[in-house]
């Protein structure tokens, strides 16, 4: 039978497996893109070939493996009479699911400059490092969410869904910071009960993510659902990091100050003006910076 595959000239992010039984072995490349938090599924096999349909922040893409499981494609399948094979895989799957793949999954553009930033941030991580550095890049290529200006000061924060000194710093920074440009926060998601595990994992998975956090600090119980068919692999590498470094508080906030050193914000930052005038590119302030800690540049 002849087949049709469409390649997909698209970019890809690296993704997440779902749960789902009776799995075949998923390729080594998928396997290494669910580190990152995104939902991988199984579409089931069509022509010989094992389906699979992988989502991150609102981007579908579609892989088929070869039948001797050396090799895949990205792309649509059809079959012989031109009907497509992988959107009746994809409804077939949304019956089995629910909404899941419908609150995550919408079109979206991957940006080339994201990517070009991404490998410029993975070369450096071969570069020797003090263990400030060591540090600083392991939270850089975390799997976080961004909120605010990409012009603007950046600052890194694991945030549990469920803190109540998250909310309350996120809070802090929407309005007067984030909204106006000052700052971007790239927030690292980490959940420390099954419940909240799994609003961490919806959450680093949607298109949306930035109007479902505020959404849920609103209190709108359904910005981010709890569902237990929510891959979380990207938020326990987030868990892991946290570990390594001790990180032991929820928010804690990392960046990197005007003088080129390496600081740590623990807790919900007393005064959010303090940090701002300590980053780069910052109006300056003769203000200290409170509740802030260096780590040490020597090995």
């Amino acid at each position: 039978m002849r087949i049709l595959v469409l390649i997909l000239l698209l970019f890809c992010l690296p993704l997440s497996a779902q749960a789902q039984s009776n799995l075949p072995d998923m390729p080594e490349a998928l396997q290494l893109l669910t580190e990152r938090g995104a939902q991988v599924r199984f579409l089931g096999k069509r022509h010989g070939m094992d389906g699979w349909v992988a989502i991150y922040q609102g981007q579908e893409q579609y892989y088929y493996v070869t039948p001797n499981g050396e090799g895949f494609l990205m792309g649509i399948m059809f079959d012989k009479d031109g009907e497509m094979v992988t959107l009746k895989q994809v409804r077939d799957l949304q019956q089995q699911s629910g909404d899941v793949l419908d609150s995550l999954a919408v079109d979206k553009k991957f940006d080339d400059q994201d990517l070009s930033k991404a490998i410029k941030e993975t070369n450096k991580a071969f570069e020797y490092k003090s263990p400030a550095e060591r540090m600083f890049a392991d939270v850089s290529n975390s799997n976080w969410i961004k909120f605010g200006s990409n012009d603007a000061p950046v600052i890194y924060s694991f945030m549990d869904p469920q803190c109540p000194h998250c909310h309350q710093f996120m809070e802090d920074l929407k309005e007067n910071y984030i909204e106006k440009g000052l700052v971007q926060v790239r927030m690292i998601p980490v959940g420390f009960r099954d419940d909240t595990l799994a609003q961490a994992a919806f959450l680093l998975a949607a298109p949306d993510a930035a109007p479902r956090w505020f959404k849920h600090l609103e209190g709108d119980e359904t910005a981010l659902p709890v569902q237990n068919t929510i891959s979380t692999q990207g938020i326990q590498k987030n868990l892991a990091l946290m570990q390594a470094w001790k990180f032991s508080v929820t928010p804690m906030t990392i960046y990197r100050g005007k003088d080129g050193k390496v600081k740590i914000i623990r807790g919900r930052a007393s005064n959010m003006a303090d940090i701002l005038a300590d980053l780069p590119n910052a109006a300056p302030t003769s203000k200290e910076l409170t509740g802030s800690s260096t780590l040490p540049d020597a090995p």
